[in-house]
């Protein structure tokens, strides 16, 4: 007796596990529907936008005037056979993406959208995603035999499992040309070869930051905006590449986050490659704190010995005096300055571990007087 066979020796089709319920909002590529509500009338004209998995999406017909809503299954055209994905968008708002895609709503490029998806191309679908991770492993192991210096980092199968998309990530050049003749004779069908860059592949993968949240390419960014250390040097943040590199290798996406922010703060700022000049010292600049508007200087250019916090104010009226020739008096620091030197340098000097606890009660000096007397009588009692 086999494991898909009972006592009796009949075959048991093992049951299928259905298909998760459809959230809105829980995939990085679902989209808001800024329009929902507006009545539209279903054409064959009609373009809709079509997840599949990660980060591929696209854009089909609606020929057969399918009544379609976000989160269905549908079987759509593909080169060669058809492929399943997931309504991601409908209605008026495709339109407005495709505006700002600079893509054509008329185009006759578009393929088209079969039909539903029906319980056997779910099944087939289901059986095909379930090959992914054995065919990945497998094709490495390949690539590793061919002595090619490339990686796979994801394999996606068609719907309809005659197909497979193989990404992978390489620092060079890769001749590839056998390495899909052995694929395609190893796992019988059409070999694609999609080459990815190292934070599709973080994106892809997954993991936990530096942070201790899930990463951010891998949740909610669906497109990869270049980033460099000009965006770490207007954040004042240390040029540290330990620091500033994610599980990619790469700058942290997350440097984009606040820059907008850092740099309307510093718009007004005076710049700090200019000295001050005073009577007793010339101050240099050292650091800068953004959001309090405080520069920092020193008389000693390459050192950060005897830091002066000067308010942007402050700089700003000795520049303007310096480029007249005068020279000021001497740095003077204000008192809000010294606060925040204060603070900046221990946060939790002032805080006491019990300032949150409740206040203690008073003992009530007549009770205090009351209880004495209480003493002394029951003491005399016993002595007696």
């Amino acid at each position: 007796m086999t494991e898909n066979e009972d006592i009796h020796g009949h075959t048991v089709e093992e049951p299928r596990v259905p298909e998760p319920a459809y959230r809105p909002g829980y995939n990085k590529l679902d989209s808001f529907n800024w329009l929902k509500g507006i009545p539209v009338q279903t054409d064959e004209n009609e373009i809709i936008e079509i997840r599949f998995k990660n980060t591929r999406k696209g854009f089909f017909r609606n020929v057969n005037s399918l009544r379609l809503e976000v989160g269905d299954i549908v079987a759509v055209e593909a080169s060669p056979g058809h492929d399943i994905g997931r309504v991601s968008m409908v209605g008026p708002v495709v339109g407005e993406q495709l505006k700002k895609l600079k893509a054509l709503p008329s185009s006759e490029e578009y393929k088209k959208v079969y039909r539903k998806a029906k319980e056997a191309d779910i099944q087939k679908w289901e059986e095909a995603k379930k090959l992914e991770s054995p065919t990945m492993f497998r094709s490495r192991q390949i690539a590793e035999e061919l002595k090619l210096n490339m990686k796979i980092g994801d394999v996606e199968y068609q719907g309809d499992k005659t197909k497979a998309i193989f990404y992978y990530i390489a620092d060079e050049r890769v001749d590839f040309r056998q390495l899909i003749k052995v694929l395609a004779d190893e796992f019988r069908v059409r070999i694609e070869m999609r080459q990815i860059g190292a934070r599709q592949e973080a994106g892809r993968i997954g993991g936990i930051g530096s942070c201790g949240r899930e990463l951010c390419c891998s949740t909610h960014i669906t497109n990869f905006i270049s980033v460099t250390t000009t965006h770490a040097r207007y954040q004042e943040l240390s040029l540290n590449p330990q620091k500033l590199a994610g599980q990619c290798s790469k700058l942290k996406c997350c440097l984009n986050f606040e820059l907008d922010c850092y740099v309307d703060a510093q718009r007004g700022f005076p710049s700090r490659d200019i000295p001050l000049e005073a009577l007793d010292c010339t101050a240099y600049f050292q650091k800068m704190e953004v959001h309090k508007g405080i520069y920092w200087y020193s008389t000693d250019r390459d050192s950060n010995a005897n830091l002066v916090a000067l308010p942007v104010d402050r700089v700003r009226e000795i520049q303007a005096l310096n480029r007249k020739g005068k020279k000021v008096e001497k740095l003077k620091v204000t008192e809000d300055a010294r606060e925040n030197e204060a603070l900046s340098a221990d946060l939790l000097k002032n805080n006491s571990l019990t300032r949150f606890d409740p206040p203690e009660k008073k003992e009530n000096r007549r009770d205090g007087n009351q209880r004495r007397k209480n003493r002394r009588f029951n003491d005399k009692r016993k002595k007696q």
